[in-house]
């Protein structure tokens, strides 16, 4: 038995990289060409192999280390008879293969937090997952996946070959911690719905400039958890699609005239809600829900439109009951009643719950357009930006249209491209001639 030393084979081009994890410990015993180390370039994460077997006595490096080729990993007591083509001193002169994936950078605000490994997220007693003990077998992207999502690889089952961990397995696992009733806490706690993050950037910006503390209010306090957790756990994909609202425009004005005395406003808003039930009843599954287990979708034979109504304290989304049962100038003055309520906090639970499909309105303020986030467990929310004239082609010269942006975000679980992009099509079919609605 002999002491060699493990050193970082040529890694091309890299002249210097970081050591983002250590997979083995002191005492550990390894194989011959089992992955040591994990390090990350700005383009590439690597894993490192021992060239050796033997058991691990001492590790030269620590997490946040910068290593290059001949940088000494650990120090290796090497079994002779495992390795009787290498001298019990050396390192073997041909390095080991290294693999690599190519990754995304993390985004900036995950840089600049500070280089802490997130605790591993274990699941609760009462969640059936089969747990795999010792190494994991994970390709480096699978691996930094599940560093930044906080998951211990090894309580993760593989479903590839030999028992490989791929994208779907991670997904799977994250998808049973968050069914089995994990606590979700804000994000300043370092903790995302049950998962381990890095921890929260904390400076003293006083020493930057003059600051003021404002607390967050209760709605923001109440909304921004929910929509952490929907972020995180749909695949969103947002469509966008312009509907020529010329005609419904003109149409919306001369019925606003002869409504004046009824004291009934008609707001394009909902024109929008009209047309969108008609959509729904076109395309069932954006009117649904994914059950608990995420196996069966919940098509909803109801059509309750949720709206987001900007409030002093924060958006809140009072919910249209029935839309597919009111006229358009009962639904406008339901909602002039509920903005109003929802104004003054007056707002009771049941008038912001049932929600089947949500629309977000932001015509009046402006933007081009926005993604909006799906409000779980609805799996569609259509977000609404300002209109403005554009010069459109009729087959022989551009006309000045009214042009309503739609921006479309559907849940990719429930929702492919195709079905998202003629929703969205439809839906400005419809805005564009209400008489569709008949059909």
């Amino acid at each position: 038995m002999s002491l060699i030393e493990i050193k970082v084979p040529d890694i091309g081009d890299f002249k210097e990289v970081e050591v983002i994890e250590i997979l083995v410990k002191v005492g550990d015993t390894v194989k011959a060409e089992q992955s040591l180390i994990t390090v990350e370039s700005d383009k590439a994460s690597m894993e490192i192999p021992s060239s050796h077997a033997g058991v691990v006595k001492e590790l030269k490096i620590k997490l946040g280390d910068k290593v290059a080729e001949g940088s000494i990993v650990l120090m290796l007591e090497a079994s002779t008879s495992a390795n009787t083509s290498a001298p019990a001193t050396t390192v073997a002169s041909t390095p080991a293969p290294v693999t690599a994936s190519v990754t995304t950078p993390a985004p900036t605000s995950v840089a600049a937090a500070p280089e802490v490994k997130p605790a591993p997220v274990s699941l609760p007693a009462s969640v059936d997952v089969p747990v795999q003990h010792g190494k994991s077998h994970a390709s480096p992207s699978i691996r930094k996946f599940a560093r930044e999502l906080g998951v211990d690889l090894a309580q993760v089952q593989g479903s590839g070959p030999k028992g490989r961990v791929v994208l779907e397995d991670v997904q799977g696992f994250v998808k049973g911690v968050m069914r089995s009733g994990v606590s979700a806490s804000p994000v300043t706690s370092g903790v995302s719905g049950g998962m381990s993050l890095l921890p929260w950037p904390s400076l003293d910006f006083s020493k930057f400039g003059s600051t003021e503390l404002q607390p967050l209010s209760r709605i923001k306090k109440i909304s921004g958890p929910n929509l952490h957790r929907n972020w995180v756990m749909i695949p969103h994909v947002t469509q966008f699609e312009e509907a020529d609202v010329t005609d419904l425009e003109e149409f919306r004005k001369q019925s606003n005239d002869a409504l004046a005395k009824s004291g009934v406003k008609l707001t394009m808003l909902a024109f929008v809600i009209k047309a969108s039930v008609a959509a729904l009843k076109k395309f069932p599954a954006f009117n649904a829900s994914l059950d608990a287990a995420g196996e069966n979708l919940i098509l909803k034979h109801y059509y309750h439109i949720g709206f987001a109504a900007d409030t002093p304290n924060g958006l809140v989304v009072p919910v249209i009951k029935n839309a597919d049962q009111k006229g358009i100038a009962e639904i406008a003055k339901e909602m002039a009643e509920l903005s109003a309520q929802a104004r003054e906090g007056k707002l009771k639970p049941a008038d912001m719950q049932g929600a089947s499909f949500t629309i977000s309105s932001l015509g009046g303020i402006g933007g081009a357009a926005f993604t909006p986030i799906i409000n779980a467990p609805e799996v569609a929310i259509l977000g609404l930006s300002k209109s403005s004239i554009k010069p459109v082609w009729d087959g022989k010269q551009f006309l000045p249209k009214l042009m309503m942006p739609l921006s479309l975000s559907y849940d990719h679980r429930v929702i492919d491209g195709a079905m998202g992009a003629r929703f969205a099509v439809y839906l400005a079919e419809v805005l564009a001639d209400m008489r569709r609605t008949l059909l």
